[in-house]
């Protein structure tokens, strides 16, 4: 057992950067092959091995924004310094501009903290990313999945339907509201995919109401995009079997 165990926590540590492509007739030419790096479930006060990595991965990375989609923390109560300061650590080595939402185990009073590291955080709002004269929107909720804190119809505010829209949620679990909402791409994580699954990538447990089908990796939901990260770090044990960490960049093709 105790072999095992540290086989999960090197597992934990080695993290994969994957790439998926988002094709739409909605992505103006001007953003063709625009990257988006995604960073989800970091725990970064719980998961040191894994943040070493991201430390080593993340200067040779390209891409145009970065996007981070919640838990930054360990745990769900008490202290946050140590995952602030792991943040900062962090935030150095990415490049700008960086977008955020919260996740369940954070807390509002992070968010200032966050927001000094250079992350514009989104709550329940969006922002408007040009180039060239064509735009694209990013918004972000609250989270959805423990304080029910997301507001879709805000964040979906003035978004006209002929421009894409991408949102930022932790949780997929908001994913047939969100196309209701007409948002063309869900980013998500929270489901950590299991982290600990039977060969396959069958996990035991998402912690999410949603199908199986959503828990991790690209999916689509009627005419919405989306995908959802497994995450960098680890939650409740530091340990991860067939469901390795992941970043992923996403780029944005164009349709004609």
């Amino acid at each position: 057992m105790t072999g095992l165990y540290g086989r999960g926590r090197r597992n934990a540590a080695n993290i994969v950067v994957r790439s998926n492509n988002i094709r739409s007739a909605k992505i103006p030419g001007n953003f063709d092959g625009f990257a988006i790096l995604q960073l989800s479930d970091l725990h970064v006060d719980l998961s040191p091995k894994a943040m070493d990595r991201l430390h080593a991965i993340l200067p040779g990375l390209t891409y145009d924004i970065c996007v981070l989609t919640g838990d930054y923390r360990g745990l769900t109560f008490g202290p946050y310094q140590a995952a602030l300061d792991g943040m900062a650590s962090l935030c150095r080595l990415i490049k700008k501009p960086m977008y955020g939402v919260l996740g369940n185990h954070d807390t509002i009073r992070m968010l200032p903290a966050l927001e000094e590291m250079g992350i514009k955080m989104l709550l329940n709002e969006r922002i408007v990313i040009e180039r060239n004269g064509h735009r694209i929107h990013l918004a972000g909720v609250d989270d959805a999945h423990f304080y029910r804190a997301d507001n879709l119809e805000r964040a979906a505010a003035h978004i006209p339907t002929k421009e894409l829209s991408i949102l930022l949620s932790h949780t997929p679990e908001i994913y047939q509201q969100a196309a209701h909402a007409e948002f063309d791409v869900l980013l998500a994580g929270h489901t950590h995919g299991g982290q600990i699954c039977l060969p396959g990538r069958i996990p035991f447990s998402l912690d999410s109401i949603l199908p199986r089908r959503l828990g991790s990796g690209a999916w689509k939901y009627h005419k919405m995009i989306g995908y959802t990260s497994v995450g960098a770090g680890c939650s409740i044990v530091p340990a991860r079997f067939n469901c390795p960490p992941e970043i992923t960049i996403h780029y944005l093709r164009s349709v004609s």
